[in-house]
């Protein structure tokens, strides 16, 4: 009697358990990327999602910082809806940002669902459009060019902040109170990279004072993200690289769960001591306030970076 092969070629996930998340699918790319996707979309819901309901709860009469909101004040820092003082005057642009991460995030569950259970649980590595997203852990001349496209991706997404500020309705300006176009950012490469060195003031980057440094800080961080990545992307591992790093994908999670720590802690210290980029009127005061009766924005905000810098610290090591 002859034997009838299986008519799938599909692997066989692994027998581990739900518990452990995407390290399911460590050696299915395919399913991978669907979680990924999906993932990106359950964060986009919570930020459309929340956005409306805060929208919901904001008391125009009461301080923002006091209201237990944290994407409003995102927002009215960059300007939208804003009058003199920081009062939101024009609900309009919230609805429509809430609205479009909503409907995003329903195209990115449908694709998420489409490469859990329908698309093929293994990505292709060719010359095809399609292949062209196979990946191999080991592959250290993909892994790099993968770093590329999200270096630049970064870039872009650094320069959008740029483009808000300049072309299209600009920021708030905590120490004017007003929203205003920022067009003059600051280009100088001294006056920007000293803020590495503690040039103005001891709080390093978190010393900035003035929209102009911040755009342009912006527009000096998409170049480099820009011009890295299309060098990751040209360019393969050197041989230190080779020699120094593990090219795995259990290593490439910890040194990003490192980098996410270090983000983490910068940003709660950065929330904590600066009132330019965190304006008060949204934020509330500097520093921790332990005596308050209702935790402010900025005290919830830094709390919740130093917390899950410590996880994701951990996580890493």
């Amino acid at each position: 009697m002859t034997a009838i092969p299986s008519i799938s070629s599909r692997p066989t996930p692994s027998p581990v358990g739900w518990w452990a998340g995407n390290a399911r699918f460590v050696d299915f790319s395919g399913k991978l990327l669907g979680a990924h996707v999906a993932h990106a979309g359950l964060i986009v819901l919570w930020a459309g999602a929340m956005t409306l309901f805060e929208l919901s709860r904001y008391n125009p009469t009461e301080p923002m910082y006091n209201q237990g909101l944290i994407l409003l004040p995102h927002l009215a820092t960059l300007g939208f809806g804003i009058s003199e003082g920081g009062q939101i005057v024009d609900a309009y642009p919230y609805i429509a940002i809430g609205m479009f991460h909503l409907v995003a995030s329903a195209v990115l569950g449908a694709g998420g669902l489409f490469h859990a259970f329908l698309g093929p649980a293994k990505l292709k590595q060719d010359s095809s459009f399609a292949g062209f997203f196979g990946y191999d852990w080991t592959d250290g001349d993909k892994m790099t060019s993968i770093i590329g496209i999200h270096l630049i991706l970064l870039g872009i997404g650094a320069w959008l902040l740029v483009c808000k500020a300049m072309f299209a309705g600009g920021l708030y300006d905590s120490h004017l109170g007003i929203v205003r176009i920022i067009d003059t950012p600051n280009l100088n490469p001294a006056s920007i990279f000293g803020y590495l060195v503690g040039s103005h003031g001891t709080d390093g980057m978190a010393s900035v004072d003035n929209l102009e440094d911040i755009v342009g800080g912006h527009v000096w961080v998409g170049l480099m993200c820009v011009l890295g990545g299309i060098w990751h992307i040209i360019s393969q591992p050197t041989e230190w690289a080779k020699q120094q790093l593990f090219f795995t994908g259990e290593a490439y999670l910890s040194y990003s769960l490192g980098a996410l720590a270090y983000m983490g802690v910068f940003a709660a210290y950065f929330v904590t001591v600066n009132d330019t980029a965190y304006p008060e009127v949204f934020y509330g005061p500097v520093g921790f306030n332990n005596t308050a009766e209702i935790i402010s924005v900025r005290n919830w905000l830094a709390a919740f970076h130093y917390v899950f810098a410590g996880l994701l610290l951990a996580g890493h090591i």
